[in-house]
């Protein structure tokens, strides 16, 4: 049996023409990115409702606002949340009120947001015996990603407008995920590259992976 990595499992199935998708069993949802960079990482995606599902239990739901999927790296320290929590309040995902696009946030519209912890971002391909085998040797273990994430979605609690809900996954249980993507508009970010903006600086005993 392959070992399962409990910081988050997130099955898939195929998107619907309306970008209405829900996550379903036992397909995996593998967003497989470049493993370099030593960073924190997100998928922001722009929702008009979105909701987790464990054991046939709904355990979070958001309307508008925004879907984030949560990858934390193993060398992953505060700073690398602090600046992920920024860009979940300050991306401008949405139209002004004379529809210009790109001119409001989570913050300044008071909007939802959904997160789940998923560590299968950063997998990595490894070929053993002619098969593309997965490596997940790039997140963190998962009792300190539990306590590094539950202080991460603490401390967005309390930068969030009052008007915002937070609502989140359950951490290393076997979730469905469903959502309407409203775009569809999706956006991945690291800490450590900035994508355009100033990047977090690792401490300076970082290791060269």
């Amino acid at each position: 049996m392959p070992t399962v990595h409990p910081q988050a499992r997130l099955p898939i199935d195929a998107a619907e023409a309306t970008h209405h998708c829900t996550l379903a069993r036992p397909q995996v949802l593998l967003l497989l990115a470049a493993t370099s960079a030593r960073a924190m990482r997100l998928v922001l995606q722009r929702v008009k409702r979105a909701s987790v599902t464990v054991d046939e239990e709904v355990v979070g739901e958001i309307g508008k606002g925004m879907l984030v999927l949560v990858g934390i790296h193993r060398d992953d320290v505060d700073a690398d949340a602090a600046w992920c929590r920024e860009r979940i309040l300050k991306t401008n995902f949405w139209a002004d009120e004379n529809g210009r696009p790109w001119k409001h946030s989570v913050g300044s519209l008071g909007l939802d947001v959904l997160c789940v912890s998923q560590f299968t971002l950063y997998g990595e391909l490894k070929r053993k015996k002619g098969r593309g085998n997965l490596d997940w040797r790039h997140a963190m273990g998962p009792e300190p990603a539990k306590a590094f994430y539950e202080t991460f979605l603490s401390d967005l609690r309390g930068e969030l407008p009052e008007s915002s809900k937070l609502a989140d996954g359950r951490f290393g249980a076997m979730m469905d995920v469903s959502l309407i993507n409203d775009g569809p508009v999706t956006l991945s970010l690291d800490s450590r590259d900035g994508n355009g903006l100033a990047p977090v600086v690792p401490p300076s005993d970082d290791a060269t992976v």
